[in-house]
């Protein structure tokens, strides 16, 4: 069997560890929750041999690069339908996953906070997320208030999940070796089904909270309300950085009453 080629414009290394792959793939919690778990970018399937022998759930294969979808092909010729050559960001999921799924990688840096934003848009499907990112943005997810990891992934995500940082690997668990240290992460969907606030909104505060976060948030947010129509909220004297979740969440309730 031929051996699959990194590729550096897709953001490819591929974790060659085994026992790094099963902890990655002992994290999952289906727990009932879930039956089916999608793999995002498998590339020569070191996570995916633990996945598809896993009887807690159906592995569904998702790549963009077609000699890895050939590979896989070849490796595991029992999926069939269930390997798909296609894009993660722009693929519609709910024609495959009517119900409940979990997500599960060793996910391109270059594209992991787009990756995230993309789960965010299905949170209401993706019940949890175990994934390997670049260990800052790792950190980023898991970040609580207060400090310089702390922002806008931080606020967004945590406004939908509980998120707990399991565990560091080194670059030299890859092929080819990264010039980062890597972070593994679990994402677990948590009990809030919408937010008590305009969603959309609460978006753009917190987008636009930290896009300037050396300024308050009297200062950052003037580009979505004007100062003399700007609440008078003690939360605005601060910096995006000091706001928890729902913080921001009665915050963005205070700027919805001013823009009325």
């Amino acid at each position: 069997m031929t051996v699959v080629r990194a590729k550096k414009h897709l953001g490819q290394h591929f974790l060659t560890d085994k026992n790094t792959a099963k902890r990655i793939v002992g994290a999952l919690q289906p727990d009932g929750r879930f039956d089916k778990v999608l793999e995002v970018g498998p590339g020569m399937g070191i996570l995916s041999d633990f996945l598809v022998e896993d009887q807690r759930f159906e592995s569904w294969l998702i790549d963009l690069d077609l000699e890895s979808v050939d590979f896989l092909k070849s490796k595991y010729p029992t999926l069939d339908q269930r390997l798909i050559h296609g894009d993660f960001l722009s693929f519609d999921f709910a024609a495959i996953f009517p119900r409940e799924f979990a997500i599960i990688g060793n996910f391109p840096y270059n594209i992991s906070s787009q990756i995230l934003f993309k789960v965010l848009d299905y949170r209401h499907q993706v019940l949890e997320v175990v994934g390997m990112f670049q260990k800052e943005v790792a950190e980023r997810c898991a970040a609580q208030p207060g400090g310089k990891d702390y922002g806008i992934l931080s606020v967004l995500l945590q406004a939908y999940y509980h998120i707990e940082y399991l565990f560091t690997v080194k670059a030299g668990a890859f092929n080819p070796p990264p010039k980062v240290l890597s972070g593994v992460i679990r994402l677990e969907r948590n009990e809030v089904d919408y937010l008590p606030c305009n969603e959309d909104l609460f978006r753009k505060v917190v987008k636009a909270g930290f896009n300037q976060r050396r300024k308050t948030l009297r200062n950052a947010l003037s580009v979505i309300v004007n100062k003399e129509r700007m609440p008078l909220h003690p939360f605005l004297d601060l910096r995006a950085e000091r706001l928890s979740v729902g913080d921001f969440i009665t915050l963005t309730n205070e700027i919805e009453k001013s823009l009325k």
